[in-house]
């Protein structure tokens, strides 16, 4: 496949971003060379390679569900800058 200026155009307007000429040289290259580089793993023979389903061994791997101790709702208020006894104080910011 051959990159040129009007896919490089292309991707810039769905992307809505902007390139200089110098950037869009330096995208057209890299662009090239990443479909050069999968153009080239096609010509891999995977005929007995199963599909990569999960990167490693391990499958489902859940911890156990503790209970683990946590502050307490005064220690939790105790830093606040504004505060009652069961809530933090905010400003007000919705205006009638």
């Amino acid at each position: 496949m051959e990159v040129n200026d009007a896919l490089v155009q292309q991707l810039a307007d769905l992307s809505r971003l902007e390139f200089s000429e110098e950037e869009r040289n330096d995208i057209r290259g890299d662009l090239q060379r990443m479909i050069t580089f999968v153009e080239k793993l096609n010509e891999l023979d995977t005929t007995n390679v199963s599909p990569l389903l999960h990167l490693t061994e391990d499958y489902n791997v859940f911890r156990e569900d503790k209970v683990v101790p946590s502050i307490t709702r005064a220690e939790g208020l105790q830093n606040a800058p504004a505060a009652n006894d069961e809530y933090f104080r905010v400003p007000k910011i919705i205006k009638k």
